[in-house]
């Protein structure tokens, strides 16, 4: 196993970890803007607001996305099972 196949398993493998990641940050990141939004707007300054509609997004978009990124997941395990013998030379 050479060093540069090496650093392209791992280039792969962060690819598909920020791949399937960015979704599910990305909406609790607009969730947690529309937050602050709202608490600049009526001034509420509660620290704990901002929690419970984020986890709530989260929990929802893992629901809606779990099929797809299963199959991200099974799709990159298995081109690294079928490629084993090449990764072993």
């Amino acid at each position: 196993m050479t060093p540069d196949l090496v650093g392209q398993i791992a280039r792969e493998a962060i690819e598909v970890t920020l791949f399937l990641s960015i979704p599910i940050l990305g909406a609790g990141l607009v969730v947690g803007l529309m937050v602050s939004l709202f608490q600049a707007v009526t001034q509420i300054q509660e620290a704990t607001l901002i929690f419970v509609p984020k986890i709530i997004v989260v929990f929802l978009m893992l629901l809606v996305l779990s099929p797809w990124m299963m199959r991200k997941m099974m799709f990159y395990t298995e081109q690294l099972i079928v490629n084993l013998p090449q990764y072993a030379r």
